[in-house]
């Protein structure tokens, strides 16, 4: 295998290696990475975390790939699972320096990637983001046992799933996935749902897709479709796929015309990414590409 592998493109073989290496290796990599879809839904109101700031212990660290972790964090009580609602998210509070080195709260939102049937602990999906990113940066340089301090607000819960829609598109950027991991559990988990589910998913570069292990091994569901879309891939890299920015071509390629009202698009990502899309995430109208092509705001869910 190893002479193999050294034979091809050095790209090539660190991908494939990199594969071998979660698939071969389960228990040095998160079960949160290679689960089926899994329906446990929790109605909003019953989350472990309250309005007030908890801390928990870090439990496990997984190194994803250079930029990217999974962390498991504990829970306030152990002998039950997160209950968070569909695709809500947590606050996260740590003291750091700002650039000046002043010592500052910083409140960053998380959507766990593990679901209510997970006991005891919770799983985030970080991305580091260097000197652009002091939460993140400081979460992927925790070591075990250290703790962080979370908390659960209702402005943070979102659409509840059973989704009444035939087919959910996802416009999803980076990080912005975790969301939609959440809301793929409740869609693909579910056995008597007929629901699709289709994504375009924006990235910078091929071997650095957040949750792109997950995604892979549902792909193999008749109700799942993903569609990877890089801006900054190398040019003489073998990358197949789509390259540059989300586009109308790729949204009239893949999704439902705007006149299908059993549809809706969510969108999440980066603030850049809804400008282009849909416009703020804080503003319901809907602007941006989306409206160009005819879009209505009760067609789209800004995360």
């Amino acid at each position: 295998m190893w002479c193999l592998l050294n034979q091809l493109p050095k790209r090539r073989s660190l991908l494939i290696l990199r594969y071998l290496t979660i698939m071969t290796a389960s228990t040095d990599y998160p079960s949160t990475l290679t689960s089926e879809p899994t329906l446990a839904l929790v109605p909003p109101g019953k989350c472990q975390f309250s309005t007030e700031f908890a801390s928990v212990p870090l439990l496990k660290r997984w190194k994803i790939s250079d930029t990217s972790s999974v962390l498991r964090f504990g829970l306030p009580d152990e002998s039950g699972p997160l209950n968070l609602s569909t695709c809500a998210c947590i606050l996260a509070k740590a003291d750091l320096p700002d650039l000046e080195g002043n010592v500052e709260g910083v409140i960053r939102p998380y959507t766990p990637i593990s679901t209510n049937a997970q006991t005891g602990s919770f799983d985030l999906l970080i991305k580091d983001y260097g000197e652009n990113g002091r939460m993140s940066t400081h979460l992927c340089s925790l070591e075990e046992g250290a703790e962080v301090a979370f908390k659960h607000i209702d402005f943070n819960v979102k659409m509840q799933a059973p989704f009444p829609f035939k087919k959910i598109c996802m416009l999803v950027g980076g990080t912005g996935i975790t969301p939609m991991v959440q809301a793929l559990h409740a869609v693909l988990g579910d056995p008597a749902s007929s629901t699709e589910a289709v994504v375009l998913y924006g990235s910078r570069v091929s071997d650095d897709i957040l949750g792109k292990e997950l995604l892979d091994s549902w792909s193999s569901s008749d109700r799942l479709s993903v569609t990877h879309v890089l801006s900054h891939e190398p040019e003489k890299s073998e990358w197949g796929g789509a390259r540059g920015h989300i586009s109308k071509d790729l949204i009239k390629k893949h999704f439902p015309p705007p006149e299908d009202k059993e549809s809706v698009i969510f969108v999440c990502g980066p603030p850049p990414m809804y400008a282009a899309l849909c416009g703020p995430r804080d503003e319901k109208e809907v602007s941006g590409l989306l409206k160009e092509m005819g879009y209505s705001a009760e067609q789209v869910y800004k995360f």
